[in-house]
């Protein structure tokens, strides 16, 4: 059985989802970061494991059942190798995603886990070129990501690169689209369950009136 790990922000406006602004407001884009990020809780805490992590930046409640842990490090990368190092629980591999994608399903998380025990990594490539999901049997070998860049359209090329080069090979899990931009947030709601709440706050977008709903 695998340990689930979930990178979040804390939904604070003018900090989460800038990329939103316009056509939303501070305050709304955060509204659908939080949206996002309960959903992902709510997913990820359907899914068996021995443990279950919210590695946060910022101040969030810690759904109940779940470990809260505080995020640390300079960029991204620093900050996901930490991730693994900090939660790095003996013999049991961690799979960790993020709160972009919350049309992720409990299913596919399983699947996911299944192949991770399986093959010993993963790593589930984004749309726009990066990635929303890496599980390592290792936590030592997310020392690679301290040298990709990211956020960038080569970023999931570089990853696994990097994890190439040190001797791990990823199975390939199946590629979701993340929300950066008004236009994902509207691609992604579209997917989400009826009543799911990302897909409710994204149906406020005046963009998005008559898309989703």
């Amino acid at each position: 059985m695998i340990q689930l790990l979930v990178m979040a922000k804390a939904p604070v406006p003018g900090r989460v989802k800038t990329r939103l602004c316009p056509p939303c407001t501070p305050e709304q884009a955060a509204a659908i970061a939080a949206a996002a990020l309960a959903d992902t809780l709510e997913t990820a805490g359907r899914v068996p494991a021995r443990r279950r992590v919210l590695v946060v930046d910022g101040s969030h409640p810690v759904p109940p059942g779940w470990t809260g842990m505080a995020q640390r490090g300079g960029g991204l990368g620093e900050r996901l190798a930490y991730a693994f190092a900090d939660t790095a629980l003996p013999g049991v591999p961690a799979l960790l995603i993020g709160m972009d994608t919350p049309q992720v399903t409990a299913e596919l998380l399983v699947a996911a886990a299944t192949t991770l025990d399986r093959a010993g990594a993963v790593l589930g490539p984004a749309e726009d070129g990066g990635w929303w999901a890496l599980g390592l049997s290792d936590p030592a070998d997310a020392a690679v990501l301290t040298g990709v860049p990211m956020s960038m359209p080569d970023t999931g090329a570089r990853t696994l690169a990097a994890l190439r080069g040190r001797g791990v090979r990823p199975a390939p899990l199946p590629e979701l689209r993340d929300v950066d931009t008004a236009a994902d947030a509207v691609a992604v709601a579209a997917q989400c369950r009826a009543g799911a709440r990302f897909r409710q706050a994204v149906a406020r977008m005046p963009q998005a009136a008559g898309v989703v709903a």
